[in-house]
């Protein structure tokens, strides 16, 4: 336990959890990389695959505004188009690299057409492996669907599921980033998601009480309190941010280090406005991002996979890691954004 105190407070708080940073999400499975490729019209190939991830990592100062990278188990053990491995390239940024350790979404029996997590099976063994390779934390999504219910069963499911891989995560050397997404399908109001969102953060941190996991040494990755994608009434960045800053304080304990929020299919725009109007003042959490999409769109768009459009993807990408480096602080403002950073990225449904 000593081993493990010692190392979230050198890696989790001092590193990843650090001012002005965040996480670069690039964990997408080689399937939906593929749907990415292909939104450029690129096949889904390992070497498209590794020119894409090279262009990411070997962003000029990308370390500057990114603490962490989140892989999918194909990159960690990947080189980049130079003979590199990424993961001494993110380690030359100051980058600490992770690694998504779930297998997915299946449905869950018994459920209102609801989804449980699988990955438990061999997992401890895995993670032990993944470690050697210098992975350093790792990630479980699970979801929760609000027009579904959520039934009982699968809030119970998501939070058992998330708690059994945050101790067998810790036990491993990894820090365990814990994210039950709420997912933004759905017609239902800003308060409904609050509801729900409570539920299920009491859920989880009662399930990770009970598998003896020690919260100084995991990082959340929650949804923002928002209405649903579909609701008629949108909410400010002010409301987003006073939901979930009241969701936090009611369920989080302090000792939790960092809260990571997702993007969920906002726009790049969006995402950045409601994280900066969270720091307005001060957090007993380091409140930052995790972000895949919302860094990512208009980087994949600006490279379309053309070799001299390279620097083009990479300064879009730090543009975005900067503005939200910027949110982080509360120093964040919205002038001069492009129009296509303002579009919405919701995918009914998503999955990934």
């Amino acid at each position: 336990m000593l081993c493990i105190r010692t190392y979230v407070r050198m890696c989790g708080q001092k590193t990843i959890a650090s001012p002005g940073r965040g996480i670069l999400a690039m964990d997408e499975s080689n399937a939906t990389c593929g749907k990415r490729l292909a939104s450029i019209g690129l096949e889904n190939t390992e070497a498209n695959r590794q020119a894409y991830r090279t262009l990411l990592v070997t962003a000029p100062g990308l370390g500057q505004y990114i603490s962490g990278a989140i892989l999918f188990e194909e990159t960690l053990y990947q080189s980049a188009v130079d003979g590199r491995k990424i993961v001494d390239i993110l380690a030359e940024q100051g980058i600490v690299p992770g690694i998504k350790v779930d297998k997915g979404l299946v449905p869950l029996a018994g459920s209102n057409n609801e989804s449980w997590c699988q990955g438990l099976d061999g997992l401890a063994s895995r993670e032990a492996a993944y470690y050697q390779q210098g992975a350093r934390f790792a990630k479980w999504r699970t979801v929760v669907s609000i027009p579904n219910g959520p039934s009982e069963l699968a809030v119970k499911e998501a939070a058992w599921g998330l708690a059994r891989y945050a101790a067998i995560s810790q036990d491993n050397g990894l820090v365990p980033i814990v994210e039950p997404e709420i997912l933004l399908d759905g017609e239902h109001g800003i308060e409904r998601t609050f509801e729900v969102a409570q539920k299920v953060w009491a859920e989880t941190f009662y399930a990770m009480a009970e598998n003896n996991v020690m919260f100084e040494g995991i990082l959340l990755k929650p949804s923002m309190v928002t209405p649903g994608a579909e609701a008629k009434d949108r909410a400010t960045p002010e409301q987003v941010a006073a939901y979930t800053l009241k969701l936090l304080h009611r369920r989080i304990p302090p000792s939790v280090p960092g809260i990571m929020f997702l993007s969920g299919g906002q726009s790049e725009v969006e995402a950045t406005q409601n994280l900066n109007a969270m720091n307005q003042g001060p957090n007993p959490w380091h409140v930052s991002f995790s972000y895949a999409r919302a860094l990512q769109n208009t980087c994949l768009k600006t490279w379309g996979g053309q070799p001299d459009k390279v620097k083009a993807a990479q300064d879009a990408l730090l543009l975005r890691a900067k503005a939200n480096s910027l949110a982080q602080l509360g120093k964040y403002t919205s002038d001069g954004e492009a129009a296509e950073a303002k579009e919405g990225m919701f995918v009914k449904n998503y999955s990934y």
